[in-house]
Formats: structure tokens, sequence, C-alpha cells
């Protein structure tokens, strides 16, 4: 079973232009579309738990086939 990455763009609170990518990995569950429905909630508890950043965008990928970029 393979894995798929959520990866957010976080940017810090105090420095709004201060950004970098997180990557958090879910089981592959047959599509990217799964991701994007777990997204939401796992979007929230990451927010929760680091208060000083701000997730600005978020995409859903399959690890290493995409370039990561801001």
């Amino acid at each position: 079973m393979g894995f798929v990455e959520l990866i957010l763009t976080v940017c810090a609170i105090a420095q709004p232009t201060s950004c970098e990518e997180q990557a958090l990995s879910f089981v592959d569950q047959g599509s990217l579309m799964q991701c994007m429905l777990q997204a939401p909630p796992t979007i929230a508890q990451w927010s929760d738990e680091h208060p000083a950043r701000h997730v600005v965008k978020w995409r859903c990928a399959y690890p290493g086939l995409e370039e990561k970029s801001l």
C-alpha cells in the first residue's frame, strides 16, 4: 500500500512573507480524492498544533511525482 501527501504551504503569522511547505503523509486509499476529503480536518488539526503558522494553500500529490515549489 502506498502513500499520498497533503502538501501545505504555511506562512509565519508574524512574518507573512516567510513561507514554507510541509508535507503530511496519508495511506493511499485509491485516489487523490481521498486525500482531498481527508484534508480539511487534518489542516485544522495541524493549524491548532502550530498557532504561529497560517496555512495559505494546500494540495494532494503522490510522493516524488512533482517538484515542490512555493
